[in-house]
């Protein structure tokens, strides 16, 4: 069976998806991509950071997340373009800067099904010890790339019946956490305004770093509008369902990691910090709990790993059409299952690859250093594309136009200053290997950027 020409449709055209997702469709599919269980993969390190305020961190984060969210639903009703931050930004500033953040989310988008890949051996490890750490890197990364090369069909099926698992898990923690807490400490222990904000224990710059380790629990919401060219009626689906995404994991997850806090407030005592929201459920539920939280833990980076995969395969299509990375390679489509095949295979085997030495809290700050500087773009686009750029702009526009991209933005900024030094040193090296690239795509920046990836949307 041969492959669609590069770029190229049985009309000549420039390869589409087909839209044959709905808004229900897209809520699974970013819910999963976040994950409900979100809070737990980064519970431990937010928590020891903050000085127990993990609670205010998933609330900060928030914020940012909900800002960009619209921001990003609103370029997607403009571009519903698979190539998203990328498209968003090229078409609206530049395509050079469009450049800058399509390589940032790319990195992002890479490095999200990497940290899947990692975290959910270590949770494979602590649900079956006696397993080798290079199998289960093996199971997770040839999993979901074997999933996802069946086609966006199979993939929101999978997304569907894993929220149900992971929410199953979820409602048993929530509880037995509430019924140990009762029992602890009576009804009292469950309104505890400490466990959000201790004025004994706050540190700014604690929490602010640990805020942005935290956000690594919102990571995956924008991949609904990757899905542009797959949703009906993308104008309006994709801003409802990012927003929603954001609002709900924001609530959920402050929730779950507020009953963690209660039931587990001596963080310096955990066992192990990276899978420490295993073991506080042990503690709430006992044993049974405490495997079934692992065993969620491993379906939740199983659905992350798919939908990220499915994103950054998307991006790399829409860099494929522009010519930015090999359009005979990316740019091409099953014709079949309608799959950009090439780089769903390119990120499973660079997922397998980093598993093997790279570290799970190194892993999510470079990803959070790709992503934020990618949400940073996509606000800015929004002030320039309907302020900036917009002669006709009303007074009663101020709000939407400029102060909730503005918010965004700084929010965004904030988190992103707010990284460890080791991952601003290796995304800095990952944004001089793009300048490279985008050096070499244009002989020396004197040929200009073709958008056909952004021609006949609809």
């Amino acid at each position: 069976m041969t492959l669609l020409p590069a770029g190229v449709d049985d009309n000549g055209g420039p390869a589409r998806l087909r839209r044959v997702l709905s808004l229900r469709d897209l809520i699974f599919y970013g819910l999963v991509a976040v994950t409900p269980s979100a809070p737990a993969t980064v519970f431990g390190l937010a928590e020891v950071r903050s000085n127990g305020h993990v609670v205010l961190t998933i609330l900060a984060a928030m914020v940012a997340m909900v800002l960009t969210a619209i921001s990003y639903g609103r370029m997607a009703a403009l571009y519903p373009s698979a190539g998203s931050a990328y498209a968003y930004v090229s078409n609206s500033i530049h395509p050079y800067c469009g450049f800058v953040a399509g390589w940032a989310m790319l990195l992002d988008y890479i490095f999200i099904p990497l940290f899947c890949v990692i975290y959910g051996s270590l949770a494979l490890e602590r649900a079956v010890p006696a397993l080798p750490h290079i199998f289960c890197t093996v199971l997770f990364a040839g999993g979901i790339t074997f999933l996802n090369l069946r086609g966006i069909r199979s993939t929101a099926r999978a997304n569907q019946l894993l929220l149900l698992l992971m929410f199953s898990v979820l409602g048993w923690f929530i509880v037995a956490a509430i019924r140990c807490i009762v029992i602890r400490d009576g009804a009292a222990g469950l309104l505890v305004p400490s466990a959000v904000f201790n004025p004994a224990t706050f540190n700014f710059r604690a929490v602010a770093s640990a805020t942005s380790f935290a956000a690594l629990t919102y990571l995956g919401f924008d991949a609904v509008t990757t899905l542009a060219e797959d949703v009906k009626n993308p104008r309006k689906n994709v801003l409802l369902a990012a927003v929603s995404v954001c609002v709900f994991t924001g609530i959920f997850g402050g929730f779950l990691v507020y009953l963690g806090h209660l039931i587990w407030p001596d963080f310096h005592t955990y066992r192990n910090i990276e899978t420490a929201f295993i073991d506080v459920a042990g503690r709430a539920g006992g044993v049974a709990l405490l495997k079934a939280t692992a065993i969620m833990l491993i379906l939740a980076n199983i659905g992350a790993g798919l939908t990220s995969q499915v994103g950054a395969a998307r991006l790399l299509l829409g860099m494929g059409r522009d010519r930015i990375v090999p359009e005979k390679i990316f740019a091409r489509l099953h014709p079949v299952r309608n799959t950009p095949d090439a780089g769903i295979l390119a990120v499973g085997i660079l997922a397998f690859v980093g598993s093997q030495f790279m570290s799970y809290e190194l892993t999510a700050e470079l990803l959070n250093f790709g992503a934020f500087l990618g949400f940073m773009g996509v606000n800015a686009a929004v002030i320039w594309k309907f302020w900036l750029r917009n002669p006709m702009r009303r007074p009663g526009r101020l709000f939407q136009d400029l102060l909730v991209p503005l918010g965004g933005f700084v929010f965004c900024a904030i988190i992103w200053v707010g990284l460890n030094t080791p991952a601003k040193i290796a995304g800095s090296v990952w944004l001089c290997v793009g300048f490279v690239v985008i050096a070499v795509r244009t002989r020396g920046f004197r040929e200009p950027v073709v958008l056909s990836s952004l021609a006949g949307l609809e």
